[in-house]
């Protein structure tokens, strides 16, 4: 699982334009699945002599029309489909309806199908899910949502879901019992949503363990307060932030990776930072900073700071470094400051004492 999760974190972005999610690629590279579902099939051993069928299996007359049929994998992408295909094999453990036309998910549409893994629903029209649509989808880990028509997040998610995908609907509040039960809940993807900091109800996120939240492009004018304090990567990016406080980031001490870039932020206040000791990369780019934020000398593992398409004009010989040469610190791969009005050949070489080699810093090449 910890491998599973690894690589959704790493193929996380921002500001992308759609790509829809290539579920053979998934089949292909993906083994957890399976080891998750053989201890429910150890009763179906007697089947084991059938893949010789398998090529021939969408040719069943149980597979929907249109659709593509393997063992326990609907594939329906592509298809025109205006609402959730009849006669699923109930021992479908994936099922991709992408790129389709559906507008509303009815009460049965997914009725029997407990052993269900992965329900990739991207870049439809559904405005609407019936509040009983998920009942007793236990095995269920992976709902991708995202690119819909979506106001809310749907009631009654699959309680053992590990990643759940709402990019790029029209969900502008977060209900206090949106997420409850959830305790299994990893990766959260809400970005390019009309969120501001007031549709988020005070304990939404409540018992939640996740380590992702993505909140990008949406309409924050401030970093929320009142995320999974077990964080270890936020996405805030192309919202409207002015500014960074000092209690912004108390409760998410377990942080590795802040993501700031393209809002209007100012200043950060003295303090902020020392409260993400173990962030390992900040991302500011394209802000409105006139100074290197304060703090960043203290942060014993930060190894990437973007700062490159701000207003800073003058770096100090202490910014980045500490003063104390026997404080532990990881040396930076990067520290990115070009497109700021900063003359470079003003700053001291000492500056740059904790980068591991001249290639991480990159200065220069402002224009007015």
């Amino acid at each position: 699982m910890k491998v599973f999760l690894l690589l959704c974190l790493l193929t996380m972005g921002n500001a992308k334009p759609y790509q829809p999610f290539n579920v053979a690629s998934f089949l292909k590279s993906n083994e957890i699945m399976m080891a998750d579902s053989e201890d429910d099939d150890d009763d179906d051993d007697d089947n084991d002599d059938d893949d010789e069928d398998d090529d021939n299996y969408d040719e069943d007359e149980n597979c929907p029309s249109g659709c593509h049929c393997s063992p326990k994998v609907l594939q329906c992408s592509d298809q025109g489909q205006i609402s959730v295909p009849e006669k699923i094999a109930e021992d479908t453990m994936i099922i991709d309806l992408q790129n389709n036309d559906i507008t509303e998910i009815k009460e049965n549409d997914f009725i029997g199908l407990h052993k269900l893994y992965g329900l990739f629903l991207n870049n439809n029209k559904i405005s609407k899910i019936h509040p009983k649509a998920f009942r007793h989808m236990d095995h269920l880990r992976l709902l991708y949502l995202s690119y819909n028509a979506l106001t809310e997040v749907p009631a009654n998610l699959p309680p053992n879901v590990i990643e759940l995908r709402f990019h790029e609907n029209k969900i502008g509040k977060i209900r206090k019992d949106a997420f409850k039960g959830l305790k299994k809940l990893h990766v959260l993807e809400l970005g390019a949503n009309p969120l501001d900091n007031s549709g988020i109800e005070h304990g939404a996120f409540n018992g939640l363990t996740t380590l992702y939240v993505g909140m990008a492009e949406a309409k924050l004018t401030a970093v929320p307060k009142d995320l999974p304090s077990s964080i270890t990567e936020l996405s805030l990016d192309y919202n409207k932030i002015s500014k960074v406080e000092e209690e912004d980031f108390k409760r998410y001490k377990n942080l590795q990776r802040l993501g700031l870039c393209f809002n209007q932020i100012k200043f950060v206040e003295n303090g902020s930072l020392s409260s993400i000791p173990n962030i390992r990369e900040i991302n500011l780019e394209h802000n409105r900073l006139k100074k290197v934020p304060p703090g960043l000398d203290h942060l014993s593992y930060l190894q990437v700071i973007f700062l490159h398409g701000n207003k800073i004009s003058k770096v100090g010989v202490n910014d980045f470094c500490p003063i104390n040469p026997s404080m532990k610190k990881n040396k930076y791969a990067i520290i990115s400051l070009f497109a700021n009005p900063v003359k470079y050949w003003e700053v001291n070489p000492a500056t740059f004492r904790c980068v591991t080699g001249r290639r991480s810093i990159q200065l220069g090449n402002f224009k007015k």
